[in-house]
């Protein structure tokens, strides 16, 4: 039986990498991979949060997660950027490309790793290290960011060999290597082991991947039940799920959401931050080839106090106006009248654009505001998401697309293998 070979590609520091590219291919000075920087929220607009670093701010104590003013006491000279999802779905489109030329089974693992089956490969591109070597340095040098790509006999050693060393590395985890590669590692190194995992394994003096490998099965299937045997085999590197394409990347629904600035205490305005969720999240949706079926609304007031309504529609569709108009009405039924502080808008249960039921309600202008929407993201793309807006919000109190901090559908490790 011919051996597996998988590739796992990880672009480093995703978001932070992506914005530099961008900014130097429009003249900036400036790299933000080699000074203090950050992509994060706004701390005057009470969303300020750490979505990704640079190396530089790194060496400062700054982690994903924290907040922006905490950032900003561990480096006073922070520099922080805003996220911008449309570029970085534009960014992962091309890496994606770019990466199913070396072959046809890749599967997007999140907005910024994927895998590669590389079985059988290697008449066309040469043996495994050397196409890895040749597939980091191409992405390198055509898109201007850089990877690290491990290599192993299925997708969970190729993750954990990606992960050893970075930026801009190849690393190799085949099955004779676990034993002096993986097992040295803290057992939290692990997927699916998170800090309560790590925290129970800790308290029966496993620390390392090698102390859980070694750990009688049945002792660990009597502590964790079913899930002790998945983290058995894992520590063990025994893992055998194929690399299956997807056109939706896995994702299971596409979310945005804002902390206001203000309270929010009427309907008209809080429509207003509604529709701009919706332009970012509806943009989103297109720019995966997808359509919902499923619109939801949440609502956090003043008191920390959440609560979410959705529908299911009809038809599945990507149109903003359609997803809008549902968006508004999920408002207005469970809105309870209290200070808004935090309102969000996501939609579920995506399909392909490629092929939509029709139904005898559609509307009979379905056509014509896909090719509105279409229109608009492409100048929007090009020019700026400022270049073309909705007169309700041209006044400028609101952002024509905004909300993307802390949505949960793009974390970086948001799939399972």
């Amino acid at each position: 039986m011919t051996k597996r070979i998988i590739m796992h590609i990880d672009v480093n520091s995703a978001y932070l990498s992506w914005q530099a590219v961008y900014d130097l291919q429009r003249g900036a000075d400036v790299d933000l991979r080699e000074i203090p920087a950050v992509v994060g929220g706004s701390q005057e607009e009470r969303r300020g949060i750490v979505l990704a670093k640079s190396i530089p701010a790194k060496a400062f104590g700054i982690q994903t997660g924290e907040v922006i003013w905490q950032a900003r006491q561990k480096c006073p000279g922070l520099v922080v950027v805003p996220p911008n999802y449309e570029l970085y779905m534009k960014a992962s489109n091309a890496l994606y490309s770019l990466i199913k030329e070396y072959s046809p089974k890749v599967q997007r693992f999140s907005v910024d790793e994927m895998f590669l089956d590389y079985t059988g490969m290697e008449p066309f591109f040469g043996q495994p290290l050397e196409a890895a070597h040749k597939i980091k340095d191409r992405i390198k040098k055509e898109l201007g960011f850089t990877v690290n790509i491990g290599i192993g006999q299925n997708k969970l050693t190729a993750k954990v060999a990606g992960d050893l060393k970075k930026p801009d590395m190849v690393h190799t985890l085949y099955n004779d290597e676990i034993p002096s590669k993986m097992w040295p590692l803290p057992v939290e190194d692990l997927f699916m082991v998170g800090r309560k995992t790590k925290k129970k394994l800790h308290d029966i003096n496993i620390k390392t991947i090698g102390d859980l490998a070694n750990t009688d099965i049945k002792f660990l299937y009597n502590r964790f039940k079913s899930f002790g045997n998945l983290l058995w085999r894992y520590a063990n590197g025994i893992e055998d799920s194929p690399v299956s394409g997807s056109k939706l990347m896995n994702i299971k629904g596409i979310g945005n959401s804002t902390t206001i600035r203000f309270d929010v205490e009427d309907k008209k305005t809080a429509c207003k931050v509604l529709l701009s969720l919706t332009e970012s999240v509806a943009m989103r949706l297109r720019a995966a080839r997808a359509c919902c079926s499923v619109v939801s609304v949440e609502i956090r007031t003043s008191q920390l106090n959440s609560y979410s309504h959705q529908r299911k529609l009809m038809t599945p569709t990507c149109i903003t106006s359609d997803i809008y108009v549902t968006a508004a009405q999920l408002f207005e039924e469970c809105w309870k009248g209290e200070k808004i502080r935090h309102l969000g808008v996501r939609v579920t249960e995506l399909s392909g654009d490629d092929f939509v039921q029709a139904s005898l309600f559609d509307d009979r202008n379905r056509q014509k505001k896909e090719a509105l929407d279409s229109a608009i993201d492409s100048i929007r793309c090009k020019y700026g998401k400022n270049s073309i807006m909705r007169a309700v919000l041209a006044d400028g109190e609101f952002s024509p697309v905004s909300g993307g901090v802390g949505e949960d559908d793009y974390a970086m490790m948001s799939s399972i293998l």
